[in-house]
């Protein structure tokens, strides 16, 4: 059996300067469309991780904030070392594109208020109870500031 090579394992996590977003993936379906995976990296690796509560708030806002900025958005899905999250796109946009509809995203959640947060009920979400728009906010306030420099 051939052994899988997954792009997020091969990245050296010790030489990357986080915050960044980073081009991680590219597939090119059988019609021709462009599939891209972009690395949103929030949080530097191995130095800090996002709360679960903060990581999943930012989860449902962002997954509202980036759509309303950018088309053709596949999904957003927070990374399991909760340092980030992965934006699926179809077509390609510049790492400058992404970044600047990211730091859009970012400004939105430090103004949001808690009945901006999409999909907070049983209903609507497998784990509603575990939320932080404070948390959130925290680290959108961090990163934006990490940007700025």
């Amino acid at each position: 059996m051939d052994k899988i090579k997954v792009e997020s394992f091969s990245l050296d996590h010790t030489k990357v300067d986080a915050p960044y977003v980073r081009k991680a993936g590219k597939i090119t379906t059988p019609r021709g469309d462009i599939i891209q995976k972009y690395d949103l990296r929030l949080v530097q690796p191995n130095q800090g991780s996002i709360p679960t509560g903060a990581l999943h708030t930012l989860e449902h806002l962002l997954a509202t904030y980036i759509r309303e900025e950018m088309a053709d958005v596949v999904d957003i899905s927070p990374m399991g070392c909760r340092t980030g999250f992965y934006l699926i796109k179809i077509g390609k946009l510049a790492i400058e594109e992404v970044e600047e509809v990211l730091i859009i995203a970012l400004e939105k959640v430090v103004e949001a208020n808690l009945g901006d947060i999409p999909a907070t009920t049983a209903k609507e979400c497998g784990n509603y109870r575990d939320h932080s728009l404070f948390g959130a906010q925290e680290y959108a306030k961090r990163v934006l500031k990490e940007f700025d420099k």
